[in-house]
């Protein structure tokens, strides 16, 4: 994959060579320290005829002059800087980022009039830095000369008032970074190489942070009754697995809070086949299992102080002689039995014993699902928000809250007896699909059986997982959305 910027923080200076990023104020205005990067004035009176003010984002950038060992000078624009939140600065990094081409020093300097940088600051942008520059091409063995990646990664420097705050707010923000970069790796990574067994072997990675990791194979699932999630895995030759992460950094005495996802490594649709045309995109269908790895790997590797479960379903849902049928039914591990009307509404099946399993075990505070699980959310939404579904409105508020802060957004949409009805069969206690209508609803209503009373939320994530719009801080195919939303939920709620 593309070389990972390598981040330094130091005090303001004026740099010798490479490339010089400066900010600029809402009226174009510089920084002392900006100015003395360029004594001759040569980027501000670009500024005229580029047409730029210093609005949010923009960027003018001229050849150094003459005589310097400089190679070009940057402005991005700042805007209004005092008005600025988290997610502002991380967009101005990946403004940066877009801008770096095949650099091999960046100064970056963090000054403008008027205005008050802190290390919060400077540490969000960075990260931005990092997560824009993220591209999946680890299978490319053939490059164009224009697009060969550079034999080291670039050096970008960042100049602030207060390097040493900066540089300790970085080392907490990019644990999570790291938990997106990973959730973006297992979404892109094809399905012949990333299939339930591998999936629960990068879980078990994770030990290395001091994460408590298990992997229940198919024969400890069948003991256990999972009979709803190995119907979904029945037609493949690769085993279903459960992960179950466990990071304790609470207090030994307080129950945790609990992250399930979907891991439907590749899918099919089953017997109820999807289409050929988009078919390919289904290696994506484990973005919520993706979220939940990620997750738990951020929290473990910033020290989170809260206790915390993660369980990923892993299945390939396949076509073979032994799949299952439209019309069979299962029997989940709570006994509850279900009707298959449909293998392409499989993600609730799996989700079903997950989550009653990690309720059962764990008792946790609350449940969060995430998963891929419906096209009728992206009808309702679009790709700019996820599903949000719940039974507990502290919970649901929450996490919309999360989602504002860290611009994963949400929306909360219903659940009612009403659609609750449409899953009744007579045939079986539910089946797996209702009418034509609210499939995201019924798809949450049937989940919602399978938790209790515990408060719960679903995140149905299939317009923002994979296949989103691309974004000042992502240009991939596989977004890592949930990452960030969840660890903010986490540090704003529940820690300490």
């Amino acid at each position: 994959m593309t070389l990972r910027p390598l981040i330094a923080f130091a005090k303001f200076a004026a740099p010798k060579k490479g490339s010089i990023f400066v900010l600029a104020a809402d009226d174009g205005g510089l920084g002392e320290p900006a100015k003395a990067c360029d004594p001759s004035g040569t980027l501000a009176r670009a500024f005229p005829v580029a047409e730029f003010s210093g609005k949010f984002a923009g960027v003018v950038e001229v050849l150094a002059p003459q005589g310097t060992s400089l190679d070009r000078l940057v402005a991005v624009g700042a805007g209004k800087v005092a008005g600025l939140d988290d997610f502002d600065w991380l967009k101005l990094g990946g403004t940066i980022a877009a801008s770096l081409r095949k650099a091999a020093e960046v100064a970056v300097i963090l000054d403008v009039p008027g205005a008050k940088i802190g290390g919060r600051q400077a540490a969000n942008l960075a990260a931005g830095i990092i997560l824009r520059s993220y591209s999946f091409d680890k299978y490319k063995t053939r490059k164009d000369k224009d697009d060969a990646e550079p034999k080291k990664p670039v050096k970008v420097t960042i100049h602030t008032a207060d390097p040493a705050t900066a540089k300790k707010a970085f080392a907490d923000e990019v644990a999570v970074i790291d938990g997106v970069l990973l959730a973006r790796d297992l979404v892109n990574e094809p399905a012949n190489t990333l299939g339930p067994i591998e999936f629960a072997a990068r879980a078990k990675e994770l030990e290395a942070l001091g994460v408590e990791v298990e992997i229940l194979t198919e024969k400890e699932m069948k003991k256990l009754g999972m009979g709803s999630l190995l119907g979904v895995a029945q037609g493949s030759p690769r085993g279903a697995r459960m992960a179950v992460m466990q990071w304790k950094g609470g207090k030994a005495k307080d129950a945790p809070v609990a992250f399930v996802g979907k891991g439907v490594t590749f899918d099919t649709g089953g017997n109820s086949m999807k289409p050929a045309s988009g078919m390919e995109d289904m290696k994506g269908d484990m973005g919520g299992a993706a979220a939940v790895i990620g997750l738990i790997q951020a929290l473990a590797a910033r020290k989170a102080k809260a206790n915390v479960v993660g369980i990923v379903g892993l299945v390939e849902n396949a076509v073979d002689g032994h799949a299952q049928r439209p019309g069979d039914i299962v029997t989940s591990m709570s006994g509850q039995t279900i009707e298959v009307l449909n293998t392409d509404a499989e993600g609730r099946l799996v989700l079903a014993d997950a989550l009653w399993y990690c309720n059962d075990r764990f008792q946790p505070k609350f449940m969060v699902n995430l998963a891929t699980l419906t096209g009728a959310i992206m009808v309702a939404l679009g790709q700019h928000y996820a599903g949000l579904f719940s039974n507990n409105d502290e919970l649901s508020d929450r996490l919309t809250a999360a989602g504002q802060a860290t611009q994963e957004r949400l929306w909360r949409m219903p659940l009612g007896s009403e659609y609750d009805k449409l899953i009744d069969s007579k045939n079986a206690d539910m089946k797996n699909i209702g009418g034509r209508y609210g499939g995201a609803i019924i798809a949450a209503q049937f989940l919602q059986r399978f938790v209790k009373e515990t408060p719960w939320a679903h995140l149905d994530i299939a317009g923002t997982a994979m296949g989103s719009p691309p974004s000042e801080i992502n240009q991939s195919w596989g977004s890592g959305f949930g990452v960030r939303l969840l660890d903010r939920l986490v540090r704003d709620n529940y820690e300490g």
